[in-house]
């Protein structure tokens, strides 16, 4: 809204042309969420432990001292996450860019199937929410909207290939079948992040860190001379994305100030499967999707962890760690949280660098 009001009167006041770059905008945009939820994020926490009560169910099964510490915080923070990306995204994206409603539209779709999750544990006072079976479907249905969207917008047969990095012209061709592949990116973005959210800070840091690398790719892969100069598939319209990067970063810093240790309130899963499958969208549009697994490989670390956890204990009855996901299994070994987690955001801060020097080479 912005963005159109500020570019009309460029006739009358030359210096609102400074608007049309997307650079301003993606800065605009990181500022606004972030004041927006420095305003109102009182108030929506101060709301929750009201409407929440005793907060967020705290597994009896993980570490003890999370039992005693953290319950009581209130939990859907990922409203303040939502609420001020989306605002800040109507300000200043061009709404006319079919790729941002596309992405907003996994945002939102991830985070309401997320709020309902929330909704179920704390109204029911356990740990058990949607049905695992249930939320995978309306999660695969929102992502192949998604992902049909990229593809019918796109220039074929980039929009249905799976571009490999550190190669320029190396292309999967996967026609129609693509959309299994980027509703399978989107999902496991979603539930990757979802897994990794399990202490305070641990998950929000590293989405921004993604947020601001995916915030530089999209900008480089949706101008054609940059994309040409690294030798990187041009994705027209792309670039637009930037904004609502911007945007989860600039959210994603407000939240943190909410939800550094020891946290006022959790995410939950209203935010850590909206913002994973924001990402996981931002990656399929703008074909870097094995390179969200490189950005984003804390949260496959995470991932795995679990899965190895799990299909151990069926295969052998023994368990590979002491506890999954893998940020527990050090809980139990004796690091301190605090530890865990500036540990765990370098790691995402240097694989976010790996990731990023899949655009020079090549």
């Amino acid at each position: 809204m912005l963005y159109y009001l500020l570019t009309s009167l460029t006739d009358e006041f030359s210096a609102f042309n400074v608007f049309r770059y997307l650079t301003t905008r993606t800065g605009g945009a990181i500022l606004t969420a972030l004041f927006f939820i420095f305003v109102f994020g009182p108030r929506i926490i101060a709301l929750l432990k009201v409407k929440q009560g005793r907060g967020q169910p705290i597994r009896s099964d993980g570490p003890q001292r999370h039992i005693v510490e953290k319950q009581g915080t209130p939990t859907m923070g990922g409203l303040m996450i939502l609420s001020g990306t989306f605002v800040s995204t109507i300000l200043w994206a061009d709404l006319s860019n079919l790729y941002v409603w596309a992405v907003i539209f996994v945002m939102l779709g991830f985070g309401a199937i997320g709020f309902y999750d929330d909704f179920l544990k704390v109204t029911r006072s356990t740990t058990m929410g949607f049905s695992g079976k249930a939320r995978l479907l309306v999660e695969f249905l929102i992502a192949g909207v998604a992902v049909a969207c990229f593809m019918w917008i796109g220039d074929k047969p980039l929009s249905s290939s799976l571009a490999i990095p550190f190669f320029k012209d190396v292309l999967i061709p996967f026609g129609s079948f693509f959309i299994i592949v980027g509703v399978f990116v989107i999902v496991g973005a979603g539930n990757a992040v979802n897994i990794t959210d399990g202490l305070d800070g641990l998950a929000i840091v590293p989405v921004m860190i993604a947020a601001a690398s995916y915030g530089m790719i999209v900008y480089l892969v949706g101008n054609a001379v940059f994309a040409e100069y690294l030798q990187v598939h041009f994705v027209k319209g792309t670039g637009e994305l930037a904004v609502i990067c911007g945007a989860l970063v600039g959210a994603g810093l407000g939240f943190l100030w909410f939800n550094a240790p020891p946290a006022m309130i959790f995410m939950g899963d209203t935010g850590s499967l909206a913002l994973g499958g924001a990402l996981g969208a931002i990656a399929v549009a703008v074909k870097h999707e094995i390179v969200l697994g490189i950005i984003g490989g804390l949260f496959v670390l995470e991932t795995v962890s679990v899965i190895v956890q799990v299909a151990s204990f069926k295969m052998t009855g023994k368990r590979v760690f002491a506890m999954a996901p893998l940020h527990h299994h050090f809980e139990q070994k004796g690091w301190k949280e605090p530890t865990i987690v500036i540990r765990f955001w370098i790691i995402a801060f240097v694989l976010a660098l790996i990731g990023l020097s899949t655009l020079k080479l090549r």
